[in-house]
């Protein structure tokens, strides 16, 4: 009985809400990123063990392995509080932003870039919660800004929007390159 309360002084730490499962999913993503190596690197045959271009993708996969099997093993001998899956739900909630980007992207070459963006600008400072007519205009000014710097100025390729086919011939080309 000893060495158990010894292994479990070893690895206890303080714990929050929701560590077990972070350190479970990392060590998961850990060993999947091991697993994948032979395929995504390479050993070159006589090339020194220091120039090789799997030496340090290795190094540092091995090291999350060894690092999150000790996060989680101290996870686990950790004493349990409450609260880990509210702390989970509130990691979730993060992927409806995720989800608007995909939207975002998806309907950037049907509607256009600049009316995407001023529209999904506007989208989103609605849902932080902003209300506010300045707070609003500005939103729509920053949108407009970044939209027509990128693509103008900057020459981005980003897709031209399908819905710009239907404009009349001279401002079809000129929303088909700035726009």
């Amino acid at each position: 009985m000893t060495r158990i309360k010894f292994f479990q002084e070893l690895f206890q730490r303080y714990r929050r809400p929701g560590d077990k499962v972070f350190a479970v999913v990392f060590l998961l993503f850990a060993l999947f990123l091991l697993s994948q190596l032979g395929e995504q690197t390479q050993w070159v045959k006589r090339t020194k063990w220091f120039a090789q271009p799997s030496l340090w993708p290795t190094v540092a996969v091995c090291g999350m392995v060894i690092f999150s099997a000790f996060h989680a093993l101290g996870s686990f001998v950790s004493p349990r509080i409450p609260g880990r899956w509210t702390e989970v739900v509130f990691w979730l909630r993060s992927l409806e932003y995720v989800l608007y980007f995909l939207v975002y992207v998806v309907l950037v070459p049907l509607c256009g870039y600049l009316p995407t963006t001023l529209v999904f600008a506007l989208f989103l400072a609605l849902r932080a919660g902003f209300r506010s007519k300045q707070a609003l205009g500005l939103v729509l000014l920053f949108a407009f800004s970044v939209a027509i710097i990128f693509r103008g100025f900057l020459q981005v390729k980003i897709p031209a929007g399908q819905i710009y086919n239907y404009l009349p011939d001279a401002l079809r080309a000129f929303a088909l390159t700035y726009l």
